[in-house]
């Protein structure tokens, strides 16, 4: 009696844990399968996934053409490759909620960085973030209009030689950040502490003004940046020539002079003093957050911090400063 009980509450066991097993694996969130083509080709399929905080994301990444990369924008995440014909899997888990931007990190074509999708995660913050309004917006920058500079040194400003001289520039603290380098220079040009020297001099301590606006560890930091996301348009040398900006020449209408549209231009030389002494580095974060719009310059809001985006800034100025 006694086993045939026992038999008896098996078979009820069996009849009622495995349908709640199958039901409960089915349930279970599996990875989710990502492809990436080039951007004229779709992107990233699907582009657009939730998350809950808290809860682990598993993904598994291939690539149906070319390599590429996948990462998430504003993270400590590092990025993974993602290669032709084979799975890469990662798991993710946020602890804040919020819209976070995926992307490729390898230069795949002219509309790479047209390579970007949404996780779209929701719940309750486990970690408290400060946001801080940026600082074109709280300066109301406009960053369309035309910022050319009318003064430019007879040679690339030294921040040594700026120091060699001995003068001290009692500039705003915010001035690096808030100014042009050609509007600072023409506040100390006019200085009387400034008189005796040559206009180079005081393009010169306008380099050293900014140098000691920064770190040797930012303009690491800075030109890793660089290297990564911006030389393959702007070039290694910042002059505009990098291996995509063939691809990115294009003119206005003829009709439409400076009406650009969707078009792409030829990037910006940074080593072309007119071209970028006349903008400040507020200019710059607004440039780089939001993109220059009909242009062809990405937007790396969602994909740089604030103090990267700033790293960035300050290896920019080494184009025109020597430090």
């Amino acid at each position: 009696m006694k086993a045939e009980r026992i038999a008896r509450l098996l078979v009820i066991v069996l009849a009622i844990g495995l349908p709640a097993l199958v039901v409960l694996a089915r349930s279970a969130p599996g990875p989710i399968e990502i492809h990436g083509v080039m951007a004229n080709e779709g992107g990233w399929t699907p582009g657009e996934l939730t998350a809950k905080v808290g809860e682990p994301i598993n993904l598994r990444l291939t690539s149906d053409d070319v390599v590429h990369g996948f990462a998430i924008g504003q993270s400590p995440w590092p990025s993974v490759e993602v290669m032709p014909g084979k799975w890469t899997t990662t798991t993710l888990v946020f602890d804040r909620p919020g819209k976070y931007t995926f992307y490729c990190t390898r230069w795949c074509g002219p509309n790479h960085w047209r390579m970007r999708g949404t996780i779209e995660v929701t719940g309750s913050d486990t970690v408290t973030v400060t946001e801080t309004t940026p600082l074109f917006i709280s300066l109301k920058r406009d960053l369309d209009a035309p910022h050319p500079s009318d003064v430019v040194p007879s040679e690339k400003p030294s921040a040594a030689r700026g120091d060699a001289l001995g003068v001290k520039s009692d500039l705003a603290a915010d001035a690096y950040r808030t100014q042009s380098p050609a509007q600072v220079w023409r506040t100390l040009r006019e200085r009387a502490t400034t008189q005796a020297l040559s206009d180079q001099q005081v393009w010169d301590l306008v380099a050293a003004a900014w140098r000691s606006n920064t770190t040797p560890a930012r303009l690491a930091e800075g030109r890793q940046l660089y290297a990564a996301n911006c030389a393959a348009c702007h070039g290694e040398t910042g002059r505009g020539d990098g291996v995509m900006a063939t691809s990115l020449q294009k003119a206005a209408p003829s009709d439409m002079p400076g009406m650009l549209g969707h078009d792409t231009v030829k990037p910006i030389d940074f080593t072309n003093s007119q071209n970028l002494l006349g903008a400040s580095s507020a200019i710059l974060e607004g440039k780089i957050i939001r993109g220059g719009m009909g242009t062809g310059m990405p937007y790396w809001g969602p994909i740089l911090t604030a103090p990267q985006i700033w790293a960035l800034i300050d290896y920019l100025w080494m184009f025109q400063f020597d430090p």
